[in-house]
């Protein structure tokens, strides 16, 4: 090997180097537009059944089939918005975000009937509590909600987007795989198409059960709050049960949540006979439900939608979150799902992918 050679293959490396780089950029510039497309992907994946159903069994045609789910989609996200706008403007007014004064002026009774309470009972825990200056980060509340507001704009501007390309993905349900398609070997292409049909099928079971699974969450919620007279129970049950997306980590937020937005709809009265017991109570629910949805509702959708153990799907999660953190935990299963439905196509006599894609 000449100099020439090894000049020559220097310049390559470095050219493909400099092109991985670039393409790295590019997509950093672009994540916007790629979420849009994943979101996209997961709103088809959902809908894809209504589609079918109404080509099959009603005998839309395919145009038609998409315009009516379409229309029922944006039906629904206009009805979220409506119910759910004024109930939340509901509950800043009953917590005083705009009142940050008042606000820490019923935060200080609070602390200071929770101090009475615990020292009446002998016990000191909360006895500096009421030195530490912690409300004063409150005055930054009405900048946060500034900016809330200033991002409506770039929002709407999403939603659009995602709308947009799902009705293509709906319309034409083998338009992203024909874009694969196009840098797969001719040779592995049979199997390729056939291993995207089982993961659509798989994954469009796994989001609607996902779907199913919050619904459940959001109605026991729901439940527990208006049984104890909770003011905005829904905006509280609704914010609560889509935490539960987020595996393992998503519950405790909601937990916290629940607790603290439950103990302040009843400000200015009792702590001793009101605002402990109606807490306690609800926590109580919340972790009913919380039980309900581990040991019922949760491995029945694993089970029956990703054809995978528990203990599998727990272990997958885990080592997701460890790699990419809560991205990583949200995307862990249905990755998951598809790399096994791929390895059983391509790799099916290998011992241990048989084992793991026996029930596929």
């Amino acid at each position: 090997m000449n100099s020439k050679d090894i000049s020559n293959g220097i310049l390559r490396a470095l050219a493909i180097i400099l092109g991985i780089s670039l393409l790295l950029y590019f997509l950093y510039i672009i994540q916007s537009v790629i979420v849009y497309i994943i979101i996209a992907g997961v709103v088809s994946l959902i809908a894809r059944p209504m589609i079918l159903l109404l080509r099959r069994r009603l005998k839309f045609p395919n145009t038609l089939s998409v315009i009516s789910v379409m229309i029922l989609l944006v039906g629904l996200i206009i009805g979220i918005i409506r119910m759910f706008v004024p109930l939340i403007v509901k509950q800043g007014e009953s917590l005083s975000l705009l009142q940050t004064d008042k606000l820490q002026q019923n935060l200080q009774s609070v602390i200071n009937q929770v101090n009475d309470y615990f020292t009446a009972n002998n016990i000191n825990l909360l006895s500096e509590l009421k030195n530490v200056d912690f409300l004063s980060g409150f005055q930054a509340i009405p900048n946060l909600l500034n900016y809330v507001a200033s991002t409506l704009g770039s929002l709407s501007v999403g939603l659009f987007s995602v709308l947009f390309i799902s009705f293509f993905f709906m319309k034409d349900s083998k338009l992203l795989k024909n874009a694969v398609l196009t840098i797969i070997p001719a040779k592995s292409e049979n199997r390729f198409s056939k291993s995207t049909e089982i993961i659509k099928d798989l994954l469009s079971r796994y989001f609607i059960g996902l779907v199913l699974q919050i619904t459940i969450l959001f109605v026991l919620y729901t439940i527990t709050l208006l049984i104890f007279g909770i003011d905005n129970a829904v905006v509280i049950a609704f914010l609560c049960a889509l935490l539960n997306l987020i595996p393992y980590i998503g519950p405790m937020i909601g937990a916290v949540i629940m607790f603290l937005l439950s103990m302040t709809s009843n400000l200015g009265q009792d702590f001793q006979t009101e605002i402990l017991p109606t807490t306690l109570y609800v926590m109580i629910g919340y972790l009913i439900a919380q039980l309900i949805d581990n040991f019922f509702s949760q491995p029945f959708i694993f089970s029956k939608t990703t054809k995978s153990h528990p203990l599998e799907i727990f272990l997958i999660i885990i080592i997701g979150g460890l790699l990419f953190g809560v991205v990583g935990m949200i995307t862990a299963v249905p990755m998951y799902t598809a790399l096994k439905v791929i390895l059983k196509e391509f790799l099916s006599e290998n011992k241990i992918v048989k084992s793991l894609t026996k029930d596929i």
